[in-house]
C-alpha cells in the first residue's frame, strides 16, 4: 500500500519492521473473522500497549517453524498430538494451551508465555503479514484490546483504540476468510447460527491441548462462533484430525 493511500494514523511493512526492531509494540491485522493482535519482541511492550502489568503473561507467536520446533522439545506432547497442535495453529488458526514436560530444558523466550506448566501459542501465518514476520521468528502476541474492552476489528477500530500510543499497520490485501467453507457448513448442519464467517470478527478461540491428546475449550472466539456449543465444536475437529 502506498504511503499516501494509507490510511491515517497507520504504518506500512517498513514502518512495522523499524517497530518490532526497536522493541515497540505494533498492532497487526487478521483475515477474518479473526480480529486484529498486538505483538512485539518484548512481551512487556505488548503489556503496556494494552494498558496492562508488564509481566502478565502473553502468547508466543509460535508462526515460524524453526520457532515451533524449539517449543516441541518442551511440550509434554507425543510425536501426534504435536503434530495436531502444529494443524491446529496453522491450519486452523487457533490459539492453544500446551503442557510443559516438567524436567524439560526450555528457551528463556518461553518464559513469558508460560504459567503453572502451561504455555500459550498462536500460529498464524497470513500472507501479507508474512514478509514482516519472517524477519521476527520469536515474537509474542495478544488481542488488540485495552483491559475489559473488546479487541479492534478492523485497521479503523485499531487507530481509534490506540491513537499514537501503537503502531497499526495496513495492508491492501482483501481480507480472506480464517474459516474454512467446510466448517462452516458443518457449524449450519449442527444447529449453529445461520451467518457468514465474516460478519463480526472475533478473538481466536483457545483451546487446552492436554498430554493425552484431548482438547477442551479455554475461551470462546472466532473459530467455535457458528456452532451451536463447545461440544459440537470439538466433535468437529476429532473429525478432521482422523
Amino acid at each position: 500500500m502506498n504511503a499516501d493511500r494509507r490510511p491515517t494514523g497507520t504504518v506500512g511493512l517498513a514502518g512495522a519492521r523499524q517497530a518490532l526492531a526497536a522493541g515497540t509494540a505494533v498492532v497487526l491485522p487478521n483475515p477474518a473473522p479473526l480480529t486484529c493482535v498486538v505483538a512485539g519482541t518484548d512481551p512487556a511492550a505488548v503489556n503496556g500497549a494494552k494498558h496492562r502489568p508488564a509481566d502478565q503473561p502473553v502468547a508466543l507467536w509460535a508462526h515460524h517453524p524453526d520457532t515451533f520446533a524449539d517449543v516441541a522439545d518442551a511440550l509434554d506432547l507425543d510425536r501426534t498430538a504435536l503434530a495436531r497442535a502444529r494443524h491446529l495453529l496453522t491450519e486452523e488458526l487457533l490459539t492453544l494451551l500446551v503442557p510443559l514436560r516438567p524436567a524439560a530444558r526450555r528457551p528463556a523466550w518461553l518464559a513469558p508465555a508460560s504459567k503453572d506448566g502451561w504455555t500459550l501459542l498462536f500460529g498464524a501465518r497470513w500472507q501479507p503479514l508474512r514478509p514482516l514476520l519472517d524477519a521476527f521468528p520469536v515474537l509474542y502476541v495478544s488481542s488488540a484490546n485495552r483491559t475489559g474492552h473488546p479487541p479492534a476489528a478492523d485497521t479503523a477500530e485499531a487507530v481509534a483504540v490506540f491513537g499514537a500510543d501503537t503502531a497499526v499497520l495496513a495492508v491492501a490485501e482483501p481480507p480472506e476468510s480464517a474459516v474454512p467453507e467446510s466448517s462452516t457448513r458443518e457449524a449450519a448442519a449442527a444447529g449453529g447460527p445461520a451467518v457468514e464467517p465474516s460478519a463480526r470478527r472475533r478473538a481466536t478461540t483457545t483451546l487446552r491441548l492436554h498430554s493425552d491428546g484431548r482438547l477442551t475449550l479455554h475461551r470462546h472466539g472466532a473459530q467455535d462462533h457458528p456452532y451451536p456449543d463447545a461440544a459440537a465444536y470439538l466433535a468437529h475437529l476429532r473429525g478432521i484430525s482422523g
